[in-house]
């Protein structure tokens, strides 16, 4: 495993097949486990294919609709700008929330500091990693599904810290966690991966517990969208358990694997839910996103 370089619009972490002693992948497509102990090395390239129009303006449409739930607010989160909400006094802020307080004061005569209630600011940034499956499972529609996820989610987090990891039975890093996200960029640098491979599920989880190392997991989580037809690399279950928080997004489209993907979900915390074409992305990703 090497670590990515700095320079560059992304990197890919290439699984080496072939190795001795390696279990038998499943046949492309196939639902069949496979499980293997592939290695991996970076290859700097990404893809070149030329972007398809009606996929690029389709992901747009969508991006434009959707409207993901804000992350709860949070007493423990960093006081700046942000949303402004009342709290109890704790000695950072002079602006009174006086109904509030006056509320208080009803139910304590002799208030504690804390009966004071002030309006701050407060910060809640998620910081979250995408996870794309480009296989060659996922094609046709389901390449559409992919792209909408990607321009949609990109669109809607660009005041959060945003990753987006696209694998196959390799994994290109389109962005890494905390830089600046461009949405249509980012989608763009996604259509150029052709669709190919294997699928190995459990080295994308492997690569976003590493973009999250040292994220507050309370502020972490993991978005995968896959259809979990797993036949290269190891068992991903107990990697998902590693991660804070694992949401599935389950492409139904074609070939799936509906035992994994709620396998994954249960061990990484998480909830799994069905998509069948990019219609789905939107509700689908706002109910994922009020927890």
């Amino acid at each position: 495993m090497f670590e990515p370089s700095s320079g560059g619009k992304g990197a890919v972490w290439r699984a080496q097949p072939g190795r001795p002693g390696a279990a038998a992948a499943a046949k492309p497509g196939g639902t069949a486990q496979g499980f293997t102990d592939e290695t991996a090395e970076l290859v700097l390239a990404v893809g070149d294919l030329a972007v398809d129009a009606s996929v690029r303006r389709r992901a747009r449409q969508i991006a434009a609709r959707l409207a993901v739930a804000r992350p709860r607010r949070d007493m423990s989160s960093r006081r700046g700008v942000g949303e402004l909400t009342s709290l109890p006094y704790r000695g950072g802020s002079d602006d009174i929330d006086l109904d509030l307080t006056l509320a208080q004061l009803t139910e304590h005569p002799f208030p504690e500091d804390e009966d004071i209630i002030v309006r701050e600011r407060l910060q809640t940034r998620r910081s979250v990693v995408l996870l794309v499956d480009v296989s060659g499972s996922m094609k046709g529609e389901q390449v559409k599904t992919a792209a909408a996820t990607v321009g949609a989610l990109a669109g809607e987090l660009q005041h959060d810290a945003l990753a987006v990891v696209a694998f196959w039975s390799d994994a290109a890093i389109l962005l890494q966690l905390g830089q600046p996200v461009q949405p249509m960029a980012l989608l763009d640098d996604m259509l150029r991966i052709p669709a190919r491979g294997l699928t190995n599920v459990a080295f994308p989880l492997e690569l976003a517990a590493r973009q999250l190392a040292g994220v507050p997991p309370h502020e972490a989580r993991v978005l995968l969208l896959s259809d979990c037809v797993h036949n290269a690399g190891p068992d991903p279950r107990p990697l998902a358990a590693r991660l804070p928080r694992l949401d599935v997004l389950l492409d139904v489209g074609g070939e799936h694997d509906s035992e994994l993907a709620r396998d994954l979900a249960r061990f990484g915390h998480g909830k799994a839910r069905l998509v069948r074409g990019y219609r789905d992305v939107t509700p689908a990703l706002s109910v994922l996103f009020r927890d």
